[in-house]
């Protein structure tokens, strides 16, 4: 059974999930990932604890990348989606016809889109990264303000 745990970022709520000591969930207040945590153990573990610990050096600006085991659920089509979102260099972005050039299947801009959407681990697999076309902030679950908030701090440092 997996467990999770809430944390308070200068976003707001976290939610954070794993499942035999990998990272499955990083998920927003309110947002749609959270029920599937529903059933799992409240209760902090040792991967829980270093993900909110270096969740909290990446608001604080002292962390660029994330060191954590990751577990991802979805089809292999979204699989490939998220391991290019991991490329994406900290302060930098990438638009959806790019992300599905790289994954080598430049026609599938909106299913890029989609596989975006449905990213379970938030933050620590960038899909804030993600942009339109044109440079326009588009779609994040956890708001564009957030998705705002979290390019301008990468930006900063």
């Amino acid at each position: 059974m997996g467990c999770y745990w809430q944390y308070e970022y200068p976003i707001g709520k976290i939610t954070l999930a794993e499942e035999g000591g990998e990272l499955t969930r990083l998920c927003f207040e309110g947002d749609r990932h959270a029920r599937a945590t529903e059933s799992f153990e409240r209760r902090e573990t040792p991967v829980l604890k270093k993900a909110a610990k270096q969740l909290d050096e990446y608001f604080r600006g002292k962390r660029r990348e994330f060191d954590l085991p990751l577990k991802f659920e979805g089809t292999e089509f979204q699989k490939k989606v998220w391991a290019a979102l991991l490329t994406i260099p900290y302060g930098e972005t990438r638009s959806y016809g790019e992300i599905a050039a790289q994954i080598g299947n430049p026609k599938a801009t909106r299913a890029v889109g989609m596989g975006n959407n449905r990213n379970p681990i938030a933050i620590i697999c960038p899909c804030h990264r993600v942009i339109g076309a044109d440079g326009s902030l588009v779609g994040f679950g956890g708001g564009l303000p957030t998705k705002e908030y979290l390019l301008k701090l990468e930006k900063a440092i």
